[in-house]
């Protein structure tokens, strides 16, 4: 049978990066939408061709035709919302960040531990094609030793133009509502003038900091930090030896820039991601002994894989890329680089 999925919040990035990608998925069914404007989820349910609107994520997870969950709402209520759909026995889809904290994380993952569910964080990033291609040409050259052993890397986000498409989402008047849960957006030690500054780091630079993790190696510690009030700044993790420094630069006019550089003693590879909302895949770039080759790709889109890959792990039981198991770690390392701005 075919996973029932509910879409937990129905704004431009909610249609537009999941209920669009679900709605196309003919492994699934999009059963239900659930948003607390109620114009805006019913000409989202129109668009999409959805059966039934609620207003309310409880009316949604009461439904029982729903077998899983995307939640996209704003940062502070989504771990409330996560928790309500975990002990309701729904697989879980979130967007990130997953918490603000390392124990607000660690309860979600419990609660989908005790469940036996999937539960999977938006770093659709992990999913990209083109990531997927740098995943194998590094494991291909730490096997053969063609280019010696990685000596450092070098990451950057220049936040700009997100490559947002104009057509294919709808909005009205309404304002967004109150009347959410919300959880504490920071540590306890964490004053409140930081906490607008730590929020925008969790949700524009968690990404790259999140690749990085995924192409270097899973547990990093931070060696050096240099953070902004706004969440800009420059950090260092250190994977096992390898230092891989993150430019981290809010958001412009311009161009979006965001990628990733593995320097090896012969050569490199570096990864250039195209802007999170646009439809196409990462550009892959070898350079070995001063010959460059940019790897070819078809055209695809992250969030769609990502959309396919939730559908395929409630269907076999799979581990996400992105489980929220594994992004704990991101909000930790968060936690870790605000501290030390605290401390001086």
């Amino acid at each position: 049978m075919r996973p029932g999925i509910g879409i937990i919040g129905t704004g431009m990035v909610g249609q537009m990066c999941h209920l669009a990608n679900f709605a196309a998925n003919p492994a699934c069914r999009v059963v239900a939408i659930a948003d607390l404007r109620p114009d805006l989820a019913a000409a989202a349910a129109q668009k999409f061709g959805i059966p039934r609107v609620y207003g309310t994520h409880r009316e949604l997870l009461a439904d029982s035709a729903v077998s899983g969950v995307v939640v996209v709402t704003k940062r502070r209520a989504t771990g409330p919302i996560v928790m309500d759909a975990l002990n309701s026995g729904r697989h879980v889809l979130s967007e990130k960040p997953m918490a603000y904290t390392t124990a607000q994380a660690n309860s979600l993952v419990e609660a989908a531990r005790q469940q036996d569910l999937v539960y999977s964080i938006g770093y659709m990033k992990r999913h990209d094609a083109g990531v997927a291609r740098a995943l194998d040409v590094l494991a291909r050259l730490r096997n053969d030793g063609s280019l010696g052993r990685i000596v450092r890397a070098r990451g950057w986000c220049f936040g700009g133009d997100t490559g947002r498409s104009q057509d294919n989402f709808v909005m009205t008047g309404e304002a967004r509502p109150d009347g959410l849960a919300l959880w504490q957006d920071g540590p306890d030690w964490m004053p409140r003038e930081m906490r607008p500054g730590y929020d925008n780091f969790l949700n524009v630079f968690s990404h790259i900091i999140n690749l990085a993790r995924y192409l270097l190696g899973a547990s990093p510690t931070v060696a050096e930090s240099a953070i902004e009030a706004s969440g800009a700044g420059r950090i260092t993790l250190d994977f096992d030896g390898v230092a891989c420094t993150l430019d981290l630069v809010n958001g412009s006019e311009g161009a979006w820039r965001e990628g990733l550089t593995i320097d090896f003693e012969r050569g490199a590879v570096t990864l250039e991601l195209p802007p999170p909302f646009a439809e196409r895949e990462a550009s892959v770039i070898v350079d070995h002994d001063g010959q460059r080759t940019h790897l070819a790709g078809a055209t695809s889109w992250a969030f769609r894989r990502q959309a396919d890959a939730f559908v395929s792990d409630i269907a076999a039981g799979g581990i996400p890329l992105a489980s929220g198991a594994d992004s704990v770690t991101d909000i930790a390392l968060a936690e870790t680089v605000w501290k030390q701005r605290a401390s001086g």
